[in-house]
Parts: structure tokens; sequence; C-alpha cells
């Protein structure tokens, strides 16, 4: 019967008007250029910031310290998540979106004038661990206000699809990022990307920002938060009332939403520092194979988005925790194998499965929590869960890798997967998002 119902509401919802054709548009363009901010750190912190801003007695030991900086950002999120999520629901989605782009955009265009240590010494990593932290304030905002914006303005039997679309600006910015990095590296010597060629990319994003912003301040409030003002005045500290009232819901979002970060992680930034540092695979190689690999996340996201709005987008998590699970056995012995092919399919398919635990959240989240408190529920929990799956992740892979190889990087993402997976199953069924 649910299954009928959802297949009747997708044949009769209406088409996509130009109204909203801009506002995917806009939850688009702001994820990718986040995203690219974002993954730029990520990659940077990957291949050259252990050197540049963190000494230290050998390679290892540096890409830890630059991984530390990575999961900077994370602890950040869940403070950006409250700090935007109460005039989220205060004041409005568009505003807050705008706020949240020009945060982020500004902390990465000033990581591309910080000194290294070479040249400021200690003071060097403070300041990149400082504007680590303004981007990941900014993001902490920035996700939950996207998929808002998509899956508030969607027709019925539509949102599935519209909540995958803000996902899709995890695969752009994925491509972009890295992208820009293999260009520059194929452009430049070595010594010259490590001179000043890895600034480029914080430079040129200042260029997205600006286009994220002109898209964003040409679309109109949702419809949602519109009738929260019409039913009553806002909650005065939105945290307060999700806290009291929905604290279950912000738990069992937390922890679905683990897993997705578990699995990008390992299988990117994770994966280029292992690849590139232990395994001595070069490093143009390695990027342009993740290029490829994720744009199978971005069809697995596509999928995931049609097949949410046929079934649920619960139903669709469970079934990717599952594939993540398998996942965590496929990518270690993919890494570690040493052929290019078998590291290219296990990321390949791990990013595909990702695709499946990630494009549906969108959709998921907002189901969770009612519309006085969604923008801070939803960025409560996503960020809460980039810091137990993501955060920590690159890091705690290293330190498995140095010590018992890679079999017990694959049982971290199984287990991460797991929990998610547990987590789904005991979740009641979520509210319709009007």
């Amino acid at each position: 019967m649910s299954s009928d119902l959802h297949d009747a509401a997708a044949r009769t919802a209406p088409a996509p008007t130009a109204s909203h054709r801009r506002i995917l548009l806009a939850s688009l363009v702001g994820t990718s250029v986040e995203f690219y901010d974002f993954y730029i750190y990520a990659t940077a912190a990957s291949l050259v910031f252990g050197p540049l801003f963190f000494p230290a007695s050998s390679p290892s030991a540096q890409l830890l310290a630059s991984y530390a900086s990575l999961a900077v950002a994370f602890f950040a999120r869940p403070v950006g998540a409250w700090a935007f999520g109460h005039y989220g629901d205060r004041i409005g989605r568009k505003s807050t979106l705008v706020a949240s782009l020009m945060l982020m955009g500004g902390s990465t265009l000033a990581i591309a004038f910080l000194p290294t240590y070479a040249t400021a010494g200690y003071w060097a990593p403070v300041l990149l661990c400082l504007l680590r932290f303004g981007q990941g304030f900014g993001l902490g905002g920035e996700w939950g206000g996207a998929a808002l914006l998509a899956v508030e303005n969607a027709p019925p039997g539509h949102r599935g699809r519209y909540g995958m679309v803000p996902q899709l600006g995890a695969p752009v910015g994925f491509i972009a990022a890295n992208g820009l990095f293999l260009l520059l590296g194929l452009a430049m010597t070595p010594a010259e990307f490590m001179a000043w060629g890895w600034r480029v990319p914080f430079l040129l994003s200042v260029v997205l920002v600006a286009l994220g912003l002109w898209v964003r301040v040409r679309i109109a409030e949702t419809p949602a938060f519109a009738q929260v003002l019409e039913e009553g005045p806002p909650p005065a500290v939105p945290m307060g009332e999700l806290l009291r009232g929905h604290w279950r819901a912000a738990i069992g979002g937390t922890l679905g939403a683990v897993a997705c970060f578990a699995v990008y992680y390992l299988a990117t930034a994770f994966a280029l520092g292992y690849a590139t540092t232990t395994l001595g695979v070069d490093r143009q190689t390695f990027l342009a194979m993740q290029l490829a690999a994720i744009l199978f996340m971005a069809v697995g996201i596509a999928l995931s988005g049609a097949w949410a709005d046929r079934s649920s987008p619960a139903h669709v998590l469970k079934w990717g925790c599952v594939g993540a699970v398998v996942a965590g056995f496929v990518l270690a012995p993919g890494l570690g194998s040493g052929s290019l092919v078998a590291m290219f399919a296990s990321m390949a398919f791990a990013l595909f499965v990702m695709g499946f635990v990630y494009g549906p959240l969108g959709a998921w989240l907002p189901g969770l929590f009612p519309a006085r408190v969604r923008y801070t529920g939803v960025s409560l929990a996503f960020n809460m869960a980039g810091i137990i799956g993501g955060g920590l992740t690159p890091v705690a892979a290293q330190a498995l890798a140095d010590r018992g190889g890679l079999p017990l990087v694959g049982g971290y993402l199984a287990a991460m997967s797991l929990l998610s997976l547990v987590a789904l199953l005991v979740m009641r069924a979520p509210r319709d998002v009007s």
C-alpha cells in the first residue's frame, strides 16, 4: 500500500516549474561551492600541509598532524549548526544560507595568504586551524539550509529527488577541487607546487563564492517557514525546544548519518594520503583515479533519489548501510593490493555505496523534525554525525593502518556502517515535510 501511494504521488505530482528549477540550482550551486572549499583543504591536508605547517620526525607523523587539523572543522560544524540553525528557524532559510556561504568563503580565501611554519613558526599551524574552524562553522549552517531549501519546496512525490540535489554538490565540489589540484600538479614542478601552487585553489574560491551568492539572493523563502510565521512567533531558542521535545530524533538522526562520513573520508582523504605516502603511488595518478571514482558516487546519489520516491528515504539508507559494511571489507584489500585497477575498483564501489547512504539524507533528516526547529535539528544531527563518522576517521584510520594494517581500517568502516544501520532500524517513521 505504501509503495502504491508513493508511485501514485510521483505520477500525479506536477513537473518542476521555473521557480523550482531556480531553487534547485541555488541549492546545488551553494553546496558545490561549500564542498569545493571544504575539499581543497582535505586534499591539501593529504598532500602538502604536513611538511609546510606541521614539521615532525616522519612523513607519517606529519600526515597525522595534518589530518588532526582537518578534524578541527568537524568540531566547529555543530557550533555552526547551533548558530545558523538558531537564525534559520527564527528569521528564515534564505538569509542564513547567504551568511554561511560568506563565512565559509572568507575563511577559505584567507588560507591562501597564510605564512608557513618556516616563516611564522608555531603561529602558522595556529592560524591554519583557526581558519579551518571558520570553514567548519560556515559549513555547519550550509548543508541543513540547502537541504531544507530543496525539500520544503518539493511537490509531493518528488522529495527524494529534490532532497538529493544538494547532495550532488559533494561530487561536483570534489571534482572541481581535485581536478584543479591535478591540473596544477601537471603544470608545475613539485617544488613550485609546494612553494606557491597549492594556494591557487584557495584563491579561486572567491569566484565560486560570488557565483553562489548571486544565485542565492534571488530566491524566495520556503513555504514551510512562511507557514511557521503565520501560525505564531518562531521559537525564542530553537535549540532548547529541540532538545526538550525532539532529542530522540536528534540522536537517531546523528547516528543514522554516521556511515556516509566514514565511507567518504576513508575512500578519499585517507586513501589519498595512504597511497601517496605509504605506498608511494604517484600523486597525479591517484588524483585522476579518485576523480573517475567520484562519478560513481554521483550516480549513486541520483539513483538513491529516485528509489527514495518509490519507497522511502529510510528504506534506501538501510540498504546503503548494508552496502557500506561490504565496502569495508572491499576497500582495505583493494588499497593494499598494489594494483591500480584493484585500488580504483574498491574506491569506485565504496563511493557508489556512499551515494545511497548520503543521497537520501536530504529527504530523511528534515522529516524527523517539525518546521519550527527543523533547521536546527537537521544541521545538528548532520554535523554531529560528521564528528563521529568523519572528523577523526582519517586520524583513526592512519593510526590503525600503522599498527595493524589495512584490515583494521576496513573493520572500522564496517563498524561505523553497522552503527548507522542499527539507528535506522529502531527509528520511527519520519513525518511529512510541509
